[in-house]
C-alpha cells in the first residue's frame, strides 16, 4: 500500500464526463489498497473566465479581492470531484486551501507556501477517504484567501507530497508524459522515461510547458518522486523525475530541446566602457521588476562597447522606456529593441562528461545558415538566441543531430 498524491489538470476535469473519468481513474487506485489525495485544478478556461469577469468590474482589480474570485474555481472542481466519487461509491472529503490550512505569505497572486497542516488529510486517509484538495490556493496567517500564480496546483500538488511524505506525486495533464521536444513541431520526438531533476528544471525554465518551474524546484529540494501522465490514456508508465540515482549508467549527451519564442533583445549602443556601467544599465532594470535572460558586453573600441541582454517579449517597450530615461545618463549614444528573435536550448546531464557538446550544436546551426546572436551556457544546458524564423527548423536539425529520434 502507497501514499499517491494526484495532481489532475484543468483539461482533466474540463467538463462533467472528464471529472467522473478522474473519478473512475482515484477509485481504481484506492481499490487496489492505496491511500489518494487528489489535488485539482479549475476546470479549462474557469480562471480566465473569472479574471474577465474581475476586470469588466473594475480596471486594476484589487489582488485581495481577485483572490477571492479567481479561486473560486477550484472550490466548484472539489465538490463535483468529490459527489462523483461517492456516487460510485467511494468515500471522499473535499478541502479548500484554506481548510487545509495551506499557509502562505501574502503575495496576493503569485503567493508562496510557507507550511501545511497535514493532520486532518491524515485522519481522512486513515478512516479510508478519499481526500480531495483545491489546488492554487492558501491562506495567509490573517486568514486572508490566496492564490499561487498560473500553473500552482502543481505546486500544491509537490508541497502536499512532501508534507505527508508521499510515495509518488503523480501530475495528471493532456501529454503522457515528457518529451526529448514539442512533438507538433518534431514528430519523432521521443517520451523520456526518466529525467533528473536538474534537466526538468532547465526544460521548465527554458521554455518547456509540461510542469511548472516552481513545482519542479519544490520537488528537487524535498525529494518528493514526480511522475507525469496522461489523464486521457490508460496505462503507461509515463515520465519517472528523481534524482541521478544510478552513477553507472551511462547518461545521454541530451536528454532535450527547449525553445522559447517569448522572447526580446535589447541593445544600448555606444556605452562608456568603464566598471559599473552593465549595473548602471540593469539596475533600473531590475528596480522595474523586469527579468533578464541573457546578457552579452561585446569588446571594446574606442573607450565604448554595446551591451546586449534579452527580457520577455511583452517586457520590450517597458524596458526600451526604462532606458531612453536613463540614456543620457549612462553616456549611451542609442537604444535598439528587436522583437524578432527566440531561444533555443539543448539540456542533459551528459554535458559534463562529454567534450564537443557546443561545438556540434554550433556547426549544425551553421550548416543551415542560422545565425546566432548569443549564447548562454551553464554546467547542462546550452542556449542560442535566433531569428525566430529559423525556430522549427533549428529544433528539427539538433533533434538529430543529437539522436535524439534514436534513444539512447
Amino acid at each position: 500500500m502507497a501514499l499517491i498524491v494526484q495532481k489532475y489538470g484543468g483539461t482533466s476535469v474540463g467538463s462533467p464526463e472528464r471529472i467522473k473519468n478522474v473519478a473512475s481513474k482515484v477509485a481504481k487506485f484506492r481499490a487496489e489498497g492505496h491511500q489518494v489525495v487528489v489535488v485539482v485544478s479549475a476546470m479549462s478556461g474557469e480562471t480566465n473566465r473569472l479574471i474577465a469577469l474581475a476586470k469588466d468590474v473594475a480596471a486594476k482589480p484589487d489582488p485581495r479581492e481577485l483572490d477571492v474570485v479567481i479561486s473560486t474555481g477550484e472550490q466548484v472542481t472539489i465538490g463535483l470531484l468529490c459527489m462523483a466519487l461517492q456516487d460510485i461509491g467511494v468515500p471522499a472529503k473535499s478541502y479548500t486551501g484554506g481548510q487545509v490550512r495551506i499557509l502562505t505569505d501574502n503575495a496576493h497572486t503569485k503567493a508562496r507556501i510557507l507550511n501545511i497542516d497535514e493532520a486532518p488529510i491524515r485522519k481522512d486517509l486513515d478512516s479510508g477517504s478519499v481526500v480531495v484538495v483545491a489546488g492554487f490556493q492558501g491562506v495567509d496567517e490573517h486568514g486572508n484567501i490566496t492564490t499561487l500564480g498560473r500553473g500552482g496546483s502543481d505546486t500544491t500538488g509537490v508541497a502536499l507530497a512532501a508534507a505527508l511524505k508521499a510515495d509518488e506525486c503523480q501530475i495528471y495533464t493532456d501529454v503522457d508524459g515528457v518529451y526529448t521536444t514539442d512533438p507538433r513541431i518534431v514528430p519523432e520526438a521521443r517520451k523520456l522515461d526518466t529525467i533528473t531533476f536538474e534537466e526538468m528544471l532547465e526544460m521548465a525554465s527554458l521554455g518547456s510547458k509540461v510542469l511548472q518551474i516552481r513545482s519542479v524546484e519544490f520537488a528537487g529540494k524535498y525529494k518528493v518522486k514526480l511522475r507525469v501522465l496522461s489523464s486521457f490514456q490508460e496505462g503507461g508508465e509515463g515520465t519517472l523525475i528523481t534524482v541521478e540515482e544510478d552513477k553507472n549508467m551511462e547518461q545521454p549527451v541530451i536528454s532535450g530541446i527547449a525553445f522559447n519564442r517569448d522572447e526580446a533583445k535589447l541593445t544600448v549602443l555606444g556605452v562608456p566602457d568603464k566598471p559599473g556601467i552593465a549595473y548602471q544599465i540593469l539596475g533600473p532594470i531590475a528596480d522595474a521588476n523586469l527579468d533578464v535572460d541573457m546578457i552579452i558586453q561585446n569588446v571594446g573600441h574606442d573607450g565604448t562597447t554595446d551591451f546586449s541582454f534579452t527580457v520577455a517579449r511583452g517586457d520590450l517597450d517597458k524596458a526600451v522606456a526604462i532606458l531612453e530615461g536613463v540614456r543620457s545618463h549612462i553616456g549611451a549614444r542609442a537604444i535598439e529593441g528587436d522583437k524578432t528573435m527566440c531561444k533555443v536550448s539543448i539540456v542533459g546531464v551528459g554535458m559534463r562528461s562529454h567534450p564537443g557538446v557546443a561545438s556540434k550544436m554550433f556547426r549544425t546551426l551553421a550548416e543551415e545558415g542560422i545565425n546566432i546572436q548569443m549564447i548562454s551556457t551553464s554546467e547542462i544546458k546550452i542556449s542560442v538566441a535566433i531569428d525566430e524564423k529559423y525556430l522549427e527548423l533549428a529544433v528539427r536539425v539538433l533533434h538529430k543531430a543529437f539522436g535524439l529520434d534514436q534513444g539512447v
